[in-house]
């Protein structure tokens, strides 16, 4: 498990490339936790069936692969409904936050 220090918390917290973007069935592109929060709040339920089902897990397989957050890969893995994946985002951006200033 990787230590959170604060340069880990800023790039987790970061834009990732363009081509490291994650595509939404709706057509939405997402380049950061941050959009990713926004985006669970926002989309419809199809759309988060879609990606997070008991046969997909896009959502975390991104955050595990792209933003290399395993913690809040699991905790989205395990999250049944888009509120709870959006809490669960909107936790873990307020925790890397506070990692930044101490």
């Amino acid at each position: 498990m990787v230590k959170v220090t604060k340069s880990v918390a800023e790039k987790r917290l970061a834009d990732v490339s363009q081509d490291k973007q994650f595509w939404c069935q709706d057509g939405r592109g997402l380049k950061s936790l941050q959009e990713l929060e926004s985006a669970l709040r926002e989309m419809g339920e199809d759309t988060f069936r879609h990606h997070s089902s008991e046969a997909r897990n896009d959502f975390s397989n991104w955050v595990r692969d792209v933003i290399g957050d395993e913690k809040l890969a699991r905790d989205l893995s395990k999250s049944k409904t888009k509120t709870q994946a959006s809490g669960n985002v909107a936790g873990r951006i307020a925790w890397l936050k506070n990692k930044m200033i101490s």
